[in-house]
């Protein structure tokens, strides 16, 4: 049905390159487009953390240290299976780069900072892996192969299947090369959606011949919000779109119907964040509502140097609102299966700010590479747990310097995360959870320290190291994994529901055919879905969907690549 006006719930990326299409494609007027929400980035941040109210919980836990730089996660791009976000990117200005397109200052960036990865796996004891030997053996090559073979059609008899379930009888996976990357590059765990890994094995099947490179991995000059969010925002706002931040739509208003499954959104429930005065929105015939049905950075928090992220038990906004629409139609997924479950979803992460380069200079050292090029996991020696096998205890990025316009030249970002936040640390005996951004640091140097090859140790540096620092910042996501959840294709509603007269769904917790979560391609297509939609624009013109696991070239490079 087609609309001339559009209420956005939720200003994330999905959102925002709905408008830019309902703009340019649609040929809307700017300002018959308002987005009601908590911030403009979602969950591609990156800020100065004084600037950054990473929601509005934490405005009731001050903290001590604001200083330094946060980005709550990092993205890496590919520019092969990312085509949507390309096609978006192209549309629209740098935010930094004169007379570049946000696309074209990517690919300039990219093409002068290639990513080839020489340190993807770091082991205690043993230093630099030989990653490139997956290390699989024949029941996981055949498990693999039969993931990859299985058709389309067939898809939904992975429906609640995680990952263990599938390879029940081959716990052999786990303990190889392969899975410690793949883990740690998309942030699977053995818990996760067997239906989601085989999405991610098709689309991303010519990376499986290149994963300890990370080769194909593409990467924004500066980090997410200053290189793909602000140049949607500035492009939007000259457009004469509305933003109506620090609102969060709360409640819905339905059209009493005759078609007991009609769903036609009649009033939205607007409530200030701050003030918590609440109003109502009416919604005309003519205005369509495309709302962003789950954050994986929602009910997130932050600590600081001396302060351990606290741990926020909301179920949630958009997670909340998305529920109340799911108890009163019966298609429109279960988000309890996404955000009830935080066992399998929850990370914390810290983004590290220092005076001067001594620790980036120690990385640079350890790991033999340049910062820009690399994902560094580290592996511990001795079995960590419960059911015996060795795995990951933290990961980290280095980015290229400065990842942030406003960096003075001798500071230095680096980010990492802890895909198991209830795990011990090796070198500061507390959870990952629990610990300080400090503590973060010790942590850090202790696992660098067990894989330096010498012959000084990093830890003779560890008090200038410690001196350096302007801020470490950890933050807690419960749901930065929750996409991946183990699930049935059913628990996600599709972009336009069964009959819906004028809401749409966007985001990371779409149902799309053939698309893989946690990327900002499947985000970017689902708001261009939902704006062909309402505009009536046929979907034969959507961007085409590449797929690789059709490619026979590709198909025969991945089986060369299981034998090393």
């Amino acid at each position: 049905m087609i609309k001339h006006k559009a209420i956005m719930i939720g200003a994330g990326l999905a959102n925002m390159a709905s408008a830019v299409y309902l703009i340019q494609e649609g040929h809307w007027a700017g300002d018959a487009i308002t987005f009601y929400g908590i911030d403009d980035h979602g969950s591609n941040d990156g800020s100065a953390a004084s600037e950054q109210a990473v929601d509005y919980w934490n405005q009731n836990h001050p903290l001590e240290n604001t200083k330094g730089y946060l980005a709550r996660g990092g993205r890496m791009l590919n520019y092969r299976t990312y085509v949507d976000l390309m096609d978006l990117l192209s549309r629209i200005p740098s935010a930094t780069e004169a007379g570049m397109t946000a696309a074209e200052d990517t690919r300039d960036f990219d093409a002068k900072h290639r990513t080839f990865d020489k340190a993807r796996l770091m082991r205690r004891g043993e230093g630099i892996l030989q990653a490139g030997k997956l290390g699989l053996n024949n029941q996981d090559r055949l498990l693999l192969t039969k993931l990859v073979m299985m058709p389309d059609k067939d898809e939904e008899q992975l429906d609640n299947l995680s990952i263990a379930d599938y390879f029940k009888d081959d716990p052999h996976l786990f303990t190889t090369n392969f899975w410690y990357m793949w883990e740690t590059t998309f942030a699977f765990r053995i818990q996760s959606s067997v239906q989601e890994l085989r999405r991610y094995m098709h689309m991303m099947l010519y990376e499986f011949t290149q994963i300890e490179h990370l080769v194909g991995v593409n990467r924004t000059r500066y980090n997410q919000f200053e290189s793909i969010m602000l140049p949607l925002i500035n492009y939007l706002k000259d457009a004469g779109v509305h933003f109506e931040l620090g609102t969060i739509v709360t409640d819905w208003q339905f059209k009493d119907s005759q078609m007991q499954d009609e769903i036609t959104v009649t009033g939205l429930e607007i409530t200030d964040a701050n003030s918590g005065e609440v109003t109502h929105l009416p919604v005309d015939d003519d205005t369509a509502v495309i709302f962003t049905n789950g954050s994986i950075t929602d009910s997130a928090t932050i600590g600081d140097y001396h302060t351990p992220a606290r741990e926020n038990m909301d179920y949630g906004l958009s997670a909340n609102l998305w529920k109340k629409a799911a108890e009163r139609f019966y298609n429109l997924g279960n988000p309890d299966k996404f955000f009830a479950d935080r066992n399998a979803s929850e990370w914390v992460s810290f983004t590290l700010t220092t005076s001067d380069h001594v620790l980036l200079n120690e990385i640079t050292r350890i790991t033999t590479q340049v910062p820009g090029n690399a994902l560094n996991s580290f592996l511990s020696t001795a079995p960590v747990t419960e059911d015996g096998k060795p795995d990951v205890n933290m990961s980290i990025v280095v980015h290229h310097q400065p990842h942030f316009t406003t960096q003075k030249p001798n500071e230095a970002v680096i980010w990492g995360y802890f895909l198991y936040p209830r795990r011990t640390g090796e070198f500061v005996a507390k959870p990952y959870i629990e610990m300080t951004g400090e503590e973060m640091l010790q942590e850090l140097i202790g696992q660098l320290s067990m894989v330096d090859p010498g012959p000084i140790n990093i830890r003779e540096k560890t008090d200038a190291i410690m001196a350096s620092v302007i801020n470490c910042i950890p933050c807690y996501m419960p749901y930065a994994s929750a996409l991946f959840n183990n699930r049935a294709k059913a628990d996600r509603p599709i972009v336009i529901p069964a009959h819906s007269t004028n809401l749409a769904f966007t985001g990371e917790f779409v149902e799309q055919p053939y698309q893989m979560v946690f990327t900002e391609q499947s985000a970017v297509r689902s708001g261009e879905i939902a704006a062909y939609h309402f505009a009536g624009i046929p979907m034969r013109r959507l961007v085409k969907t590449p797929r690789y696991d059709k490619d026979i070239p590709t198909l025969l490079r991945a089986t060369k690549k299981m034998f090393e």
